[in-house]
């Protein structure tokens, strides 16, 4: 059988979905791994994360986007999630975030369950499983790279598919090392296949403060400080070791988003048409690439839908405006 390949020009003339941000510049579709110590406070700060996100309110100075939630609390019981949340929120709830205690294991229906409540609720965008080890499969190699990574490939098979991000608790080993997330229990085969994996930590259990450190393919490495909340039990953001690098302006979308507007949300032509009512100096043959490649960062930026096909008479760039940008 002979290897499928595209060519450079094939991959810059293809529009790609883009992995949406649930939390920007923190948390974005796909599956993620969330590792911690036992009884560190991480279902503390997995509410926190299934709150804000479900009630579309900004988590520290990070903005949120709005979206279901599904939070599998299965070392919990409704009774303990009910005074967890009380304490932590008040009676300010929502009809957006949903528990369930139970759950099927991978291979054994899971699959299936998660099918039927994305088809029963299509605004979902996060659900997290707390905790990876009581979906997991009972097997003689349970702990060989090859399985921890297969795992977590069928489990980002599910939140590719359907556009979702997967949050997985898991849990630390006691032995130290200086990379923090060789501490991720399993092999290194958990973190080989997920799109990136979050680590909170403390120098001393019983403090206050802790570390969450964040690492992924397509995200920069963060570090924040975080302080927790005595009477609340909500982490409160202290400070980022790392500022978030930024991309510069283009000044292609910018001049998109100037003619697509809220009142004129559509508009159609070919490249050669759209460079005759910009003033940005670019080269016709280069526009639909440049375009292509930042379809993705069009939408999160300025709310225009952007696409690319042919008809009888070539290649037409189409936009749509579906919302104000951020």
């Amino acid at each position: 059988m002979n290897l499928n390949t595209v060519s450079m020009d094939e991959l810059y003339d293809t529009v790609y979905n883009e992995k949406p941000p649930i939390i920007e510049g923190l948390l974005y579709s796909g599956t993620y791994l969330f590792a911690g110590a036992p009884k560190l406070g991480k279902s503390f700060l997995m509410a926190q994360l299934a709150y804000h996100i479900s009630t579309g309110t900004s988590l520290w100075d990070y903005p949120v986007h709005k979206g279901t939630v599904l939070y599998l609390a299965l070392e919990d019981d409704y009774r303990r999630l009910q005074e967890r949340l009380y304490r932590m929120f008040g009676t300010e709830s929502t009809e957006n975030l949903h528990f369930a205690i139970t759950a099927n294991q991978l291979g054994r229906g899971l699959n299936e369950q998660l099918t039927e409540f994305i088809r029963q609720h299509s605004g979902t965008r996060l659900i997290i499983i707390d905790t990876l080890q009581k979906v997991r499969e009972v097997c003689a190699d349970t702990y060989s790279y090859a399985n921890d990574y297969e795992i977590i490939t069928q489990l980002k098979h599910f939140a590719d598919s359907n556009g979702i991000c997967l949050l997985l608790v898991h849990h630390t080993r006691k032995q130290k090392s200086d990379d923090t997330f060789d501490m991720i229990s399993g092999t290194n085969g958990l973190l080989g296949a997920a799109d990136g994996a979050f680590m909170l930590h403390k120098e001393k259990r019983t403090a206050n403060a802790a570390t969450l450190e964040i690492s992924g393919r397509d995200q920069q490495d963060q570090k924040l400080h975080l302080t927790r909340n005595i009477e609340t039990l909500t982490w409160e953001l202290e400070s980022v070791e790392t500022e978030l690098w930024k991309e510069p302006p283009d000044i292609l979308l910018e001049q998109i988003a100037e003619i697509i507007t809220q009142n004129t949300p559509d508009w159609s032509g070919t490249a050669t048409e759209l460079s005759e009512i910009i003033s940005a100096n670019i080269p016709i043959n280069s526009i639909t690439k440049r375009l292509n490649v930042n379809a993705g960062r069009l939408f999160n930026e300025y709310g225009i839908i952007y696409k690319s096909c042919r008809d009888h008479d070539g290649r037409r760039l189409e936009f749509h405006k579906v919302r104000d940008g951020s």
